[in-house]
């Protein structure tokens, strides 16, 4: 397709208001359109909106849906039952894509993009007082029904302004395809994850119990814990008893939060059980899973939240945040079933195709990159599996990944718990082995 607006016959800035309780599908308040060259303006409220089959606005691939955080709109017409655009331009995907790794002093949400550009949006003290009286739900009066419908307005005028001052820096095609995942994330978000209420409901019910027991059968190997309380003396105990280095804050205290329990335990899989142990009592917070009255777990996936474009969701509210034991409450309805499909080594794999390294891209065909590693440097011998040489491939794995992260030797020594002259000869290593990339 053309890389300009050219190609398309009809460009439409949309906006919806919508109210949505934990775990389930918006409720759709309003909408407001309007097209980019010939100024239609189209404003619906959501009794107009019910009884609509499809969009005022057309949605085949010469017609282009222009949004920020566009799995917002995408939803609301899921929720309307409407087909979904062919054609989307997400502008909040397109300016993290900008702006990720850089300064925005506003944040990344439709203000600090106008702000980042210098151009004018309604006042944040304004957008949290409609965002409430969204999020507020049941009847409204008609001067909250014109307050809400302006203020949806006021993003879509703000689209109009925003649009024309990134586009000089936006690769079209590319966009579009983007586009295309959010619509995926929409589709994603409105469907929902099949949870087991009954078994969810006990749960909740048998926390404090279910706490007690895993302190109990866990801690008898460590005796970190005094009740339900982890000791920093005594983890501290325990590491010197194990020989096992730990990094410290600039106090001096030791580092006790969950990203270097997570790198520690990757190294001393003896500490796993005390990480997995401190996740589930300290961030498992079942009565945030958000589950709808359908009994499906939906929240916002966030995507191309992360600085590494992926999806950020929230730990508490999303079934895959918790510890992974959760994931057990996962049930589909009776007559169906759930795949879980998941890319393997899939960073390792695009690294390879795209230097054209040879022997990175044999070790990837061998199904276990990080261990093919090792042998290919010499620090495991051909046939060695992963289960015979667990802890040399996870030494290699964590430099493949630090190398892929742009880590120096400092933050992979605190990432595998070694000295930085062992971080420097693995980094060395990957130099030596993967010339070409």
């Amino acid at each position: 397709m053309s890389v300009d607006l050219d190609y398309f016959r009809e460009i439409w800035l949309v906006d919806f208001e919508f109210c949505a309780p934990p775990g389930e599908r918006p409720r759709v308040l309003c909408l407001v359109a309007r097209e980019l060259r010939s100024g239609r303006l189209v404003r619906l409220w959501e009794d107009e909106l019910s009884h609509r089959r499809t969009a005022p606005y057309p949605l085949d691939d010469r017609s282009l849906v222009v949004a920020y955080y566009a799995s917002a709109e995408v939803g609301c017409h899921l929720a309307l039952g409407w087909p979904v655009p062919s054609r989307v331009l997400d502008l909040y995907v397109e300016f993290r894509n900008l702006s990720n790794g850089k300064p925005t002093p506003c944040g990344a949400g439709l203000l600090g993009a106008l702000f980042h550009y210098g151009l004018a949006g309604i006042e944040s003290v304004d957008k949290d007082e409609m965002r409430d009286l969204a999020m507020r739900g049941g009847d409204y009066t008609a001067d909250e029904r014109r307050r809400l419908l302006d203020y949806c307005q006021s993003d879509v005028d703000a689209l109009v302004r925003l649009l024309p001052a990134m586009l000089p820096n936006v690769d079209l095609r590319r966009a579009v395809y983007r586009g295309r995942y959010m619509v995926t994330a929409a589709r994603i978000e409105h469907e929902g994850i099949p949870i087991d209420g009954d078994s969810l409901a006990r749960l909740r019910i048998r926390w404090p119990d279910i706490q007690r027991a895993l302190v109990e059968r866990v801690d008898a190997d460590y005796g970190v814990y005094e009740g339900r309380t982890f000791k920093a003396a005594r983890w501290e105990a325990w590491l010197a008893r194990n020989n096992i280095p730990w990094p410290r804050l600039p106090s001096g205290a030791l580092a006790l939060d969950d990203d270097t329990f997570r790198q520690m335990a990757r190294a001393h899989p003896s500490v796993a059980p005390i990480r997995e142990l401190r996740h589930s009592l300290g961030q498992l917070r079942l009565a945030d899973l958000a589950v709808g009255s359908d009994g499906r777990n939906r929240c916002l996936l966030s995507a191309f939240r992360a600085k590494t474009g992926r999806n950020q969701p929230s730990n508490s509210k999303f079934i895959f945040g918790p510890s992974a034991w959760l994931r057990g409450l996962i049930k589909p309805p009776a007559g169906h079933a759930v795949a879980y499909v998941d890319w393997s080594q899939q960073e390792f794999g695009v690294a390879a195709a795209l230097s054209g390294d040879a022997k990175m891209l044999a070790a990837y065909e061998t199904g276990d990159p990080y261990l093919a590693f090792a042998i290919q440097a010499g620090a495991a011998p051909p046939g060695a599996t992963k289960q015979s040489h667990a802890e040399v491939r996870e030494l290699y794995k964590q430099c493949v990944l630090a190398v892929q992260y742009m880590m120096g030797a400092e933050s992979l020594s605190q990432r595998i718990g070694r000295s930085a002259l062992e971080a420097q000869h693995l980094l060395r290593r990957h130099r030596e082995t993967f010339r070409d990339y």
